[in-house]
């Protein structure tokens, strides 16, 4: 069912998350949206409709809101006017007795203070969200990455003379030779590329659009592909499908799909599967681009950051790794034997 009872934003449809009311169980006696719930459905056509945030987005708002909906109905609340920072804090013990990580719990807290922001411009909340719940300190986790050996060897295991060999080794170019994200990957559309000009227009997070330079290798697969596989896959469906990457039955791929596939072609490279990810090798394209002497800024606007400390975390990963080649090659290293 629905977080919220009311239509999110018109001709959107609702986003889907578990309620984890006991069944048969009504915000009021009537059955009535309760003044938590239309706050909630607020927020959440602020956040659709005016930041244009994506679906997948939202419904992570949602699940989040449906928590602490249920915390406060616990508790008899079924307005935020009635909340209290006692309320908050039973909240946060809450999420700390489920045992959640840090970032999880971290992530729900903002989807709450979120909440209450927008509660207290609509006077609907008088406390200061800051003030009312903090965020659990996350330790600043370093991202994984691979060398370039091993994206050699991804390739090489996906490589094939089917036409999903040929899809896959141009989907895999792609994230490490143009640094896309997943959802940018499988939701490239023919139009979004302009090979006379070795460039990709993608759509981002917030629906953002940027402009990202095609590497020669990329270019390559991804011309084998369109040439030589492409027409495979979309069958019957011809001028129906306008994404560039489609699955035998000649729909689009799906992220969870191409997720599996490349675990099936790390295994067969002798990677462990555990080690990649289509973000794993968006961090291989960044990291050794840093590696190879780009500025810090022309490596944020491919990316997509909007914020230069996100891209930033590139440079901790690179010293890590000078550190790695001075002790395994060094005289004086660790690595070395007597």
């Amino acid at each position: 069912m629905r977080l919220c009872s009311r239509s999110c934003g018109p001709g959107r449809r609702g986003w889907v998350v578990a309620d984890p009311r006991p069944a048969g169980r009504k915000d009021t006696a009537t059955g009535a949206a309760s003044a938590l719930e239309q706050s909630c459905d607020g927020l959440l056509t602020r956040l659709a409709v005016v930041e244009g945030l994506s679906p997948r987005t939202i419904e992570a708002y949602a699940s989040d809101l449906a928590h602490l909906r249920a915390h406060l109905r616990e508790r008899s609340i079924d307005s935020l006017a009635q909340v209290e920072r006692a309320d908050l804090a039973s909240f946060a013990h809450y999420l700390d007795e489920k045992r959640l990580s840090a970032s999880s719990r971290a992530r729900m807290l903002v989807s709450v203070r979120r909440l209450l922001r927008f509660a207290r411009e609509q006077g609907d909340f008088t406390l200061d969200p800051l003030d009312s719940l903090r965020a659990p300190r996350r330790p600043r986790l370093l991202p994984r990455t691979l060398a370039s050996d091993e994206v050699e060897a991804l390739i090489a295991a996906a490589r094939s003379e089917l036409p999903t060999g040929w899809r896959d080794v141009a989907m895999i170019e792609l994230l490490y030779g143009a640094g896309l994200r997943v959802s940018e990957l499988v939701g490239l559309p023919l139009s979004g590329i302009d090979r006379v000009a070795g460039l990709l227009r993608v759509i981002g997070k917030g629906r953002k659009e940027r402009v990202v330079p095609l590497g020669e290798l990329a270019g390559r697969a991804l011309d084998a592909y369109l040439e030589q596989a492409r027409p495979g896959l979309v069958g019957a469906r011809r001028g129906q499908e306008h994404a560039v990457f489609l699955t035998q039955r000649g729909r689009p791929m799906t992220r969870q799909n191409f997720w599996k596939r490349l675990r099936e072609h790390a295994i067969r490279a002798g990677i462990d599967s555990d080690r990649v990810s289509p973000h794993v090798l968006r961090h291989a394209f960044a990291t050794d681009l840093l590696e190879g002497g780009a500025d810090l800024r022309a490596i944020q606007a491919m990316l997509g950051h909007a914020d230069l400390s996100t891209t930033e975390v590139y440079t901790h990963v690179s010293r890590t790794r000078l550190r790695e080649t001075v002790e395994t090659l060094h005289p004086r290293g660790a690595g070395t034997r007597p």
